[in-house]
């Protein structure tokens, strides 16, 4: 069976891409760190639809937890592999770099870029064995554009960016893709401090975006329609200029 992985999936865009696979039929798995309560909503909420979820937990920056982790999922699931990855978690800690410590320049690379490495590198090779491999990266108008007092979210994403390029060459031929998606202003709690009156004047679709509509994005991604897309960056920001 073909199971699908959201890391970041408790809340707010992930929890949108966790439902959206869902009903896709794919057995969703939603991983957290540390809000566990969460998670649970989101798993009961797509068992009450009637499709399948677990919940899997560490931290995405821990490399060997994150391969531990995985192994013994696959251990207890000896038929079925993560054909679908979604690499969502993430987290910013805004400030401009000129008062910046090397502990937030540091965490933020950590969360954001190198748990790119330690989730994909532990499943790719399935992927490549079963011939079949959806990998999208949640990125962000600020790893294209970059905005101020983001330098360390900024160079995290923008990584992120070139490693779906990258790795899009390497697995191609084994009908793997790698994409990713970059959501500009959307409704979630990252958004909540912003002025969203002013900022939507910056937006030819003159809103917020939502959750769901990145999902949308995720699943079509993630199906077998998109096969021949891959290596690719799709903005998701209402046409805001890049």
């Amino acid at each position: 069976m073909k199971y699908a992985l959201v890391t970041g999936g408790s809340g707010g865009i992930g929890k949108a891409i966790c439902h959206k696979l869902a009903q896709m039929g794919y057995p969703v798995i939603i991983h957290y760190n540390n809000n566990k309560t969460a998670a649970l909503t989101v798993k009961e909420e797509i068992e009450n639809s009637g499709n399948k979820a677990e919940l899997m937990s560490f931290d995405v920056t821990d490399t060997n937890r994150v391969k531990t982790t995985l192994e013994e999922w696959k251990q207890e699931h000896e038929d079925d592999y993560i054909a679908v990855l979604v690499n969502n978690a993430g987290t910013s800690k805004d400030e401009l770099l000129v008062w910046m410590e090397k502990d937030t320049w540091a965490s933020v690379i950590d969360t954001n870029l190198n748990s790119f490495y330690n989730v994909t590198s532990g499943l790719l090779k399935d992927m490549i064995t079963s011939k079949f491999g959806r990998i999208i990266n949640v990125v962000s108008l600020s790893g294209q554009k970059g905005l101020p007092g983001q330098t360390n979210y900024a160079a995290a994403k923008a990584g992120v960016i070139g490693a779906t390029k990258a790795l899009a060459q390497e697995v191609g031929k084994k009908k793997v893709t790698v994409n990713a998606v970059a959501p500009g202003y959307i409704k979630t709690e990252m958004t909540q401090g912003l002025d969203e009156k002013e900022l939507k004047k910056l937006i030819p679709a003159n809103r917020f975006g939502t959750p769901e509509e990145v999902a949308e994005t995720v699943g079509f991604l993630a199906s077998e329609g998109a096969s021949y897309i891959t290596g690719e960056v799709i903005k998701i920001n209402g046409g805001l200029y890049t």
